[in-house]
């Protein structure tokens, strides 16, 4: 019997042929790699553009019903990303399915390889390859503090552990918290705009689409820099990408 990253089992017959995803980076990497078994995707699955899947509505409430029609094989997703109560509802309706835990770029790519050799049947992409080659050396000394916030109005930041903070760990940045409790945790704008704690404050477009006109003006002491929320949060083949332009940045 099968186990996702989270120890429950997968009852699979042998590779799965027809997936649904409900998380944009396991989508993407899907795309990447097997294209021709993905049948269905969130509403959030942006990556590649050009995705010709049947939608079925968002990571916290998709539509149970419409992944079930699909007659998957397997739907995927993810511990932080996806409610516990849409897992358990789906396997209650009979649809296998992989949950993926991951806080940090190694459990990123040793759980990827995981799923497509277990549950797939599929050789390791060059993609993966890749990604594990850029990202395979030991993580540096901190040389820069950033601020990342993930929403305003409240404020809210990206803690640890998190893969976000883990990536950034491995590029030399050291994630301020503002002093705050939690994996995400609130914060006040003031206590973030300091530079005695912050050297930087990188502002992505997701989950919270700061712009130039809508995010900068908040802090006045601390540079700002606009960053894609990708490049900072999603795994598979964002991760190729993340080492190039976040390294180069």
């Amino acid at each position: 019997m099968l186990l996702d990253d989270l120890g429950a089992p997968v009852p699979l017959a042998g590779p799965a042929r027809r997936v649904v995803s409900l998380v944009p980076s396991l989508t993407e990497a899907l795309a990447a790699t097997c294209p021709d078994r993905l049948v269905g995707a969130t509403d959030w699955c942006t990556h590649p553009a050009d995705l010709d899947v049947t939608r079925v509505r968002g990571t916290k409430n998709p539509d149970l019903a419409a992944v079930a029609d699909l007659g998957p094989d397997l739907a995927v997703a993810n511990k932080e990303e996806n409610r516990e109560l849409d897992v358990r509802r789906l396997r209650e309706r009979g649809v296998a399915v992989w949950v993926t835990d991951i806080e940090t770029v190694p459990q990123a790519l040793a759980s990827m390889r995981r799923l497509f050799a277990d549950a797939l049947g599929v050789a390791e992409p060059g993609w993966l390859r890749a990604a594990t080659a850029a990202w395979s050396g030991p993580v540096p000394t901190p040389h820069t503090r950033a601020v990342v916030p993930i929403w305003r109005d409240p404020w809210m930041v990206v803690g640890r552990p998190t893969f976000t903070a883990d990536l950034l760990a491995r590029l030399g940045y050291d994630v301020v918290d503002g002093g705050g409790d939690g994996r995400y945790p609130g914060a006040e704008v003031g206590d973030l705009d300091d530079p005695e704690r912050a050297d930087v404050v990188l502002l992505p477009d997701e989950p919270y689409e700061f712009t130039a006109q809508d995010g900068p003006e908040a802090f006045t002491r601390v540079p700002t820099r606009l960053v894609s929320g990708r490049l900072l949060t999603w795994y598979g083949p964002a991760l190729v990408d993340s080492r190039i332009s976040l390294d180069r940045d």
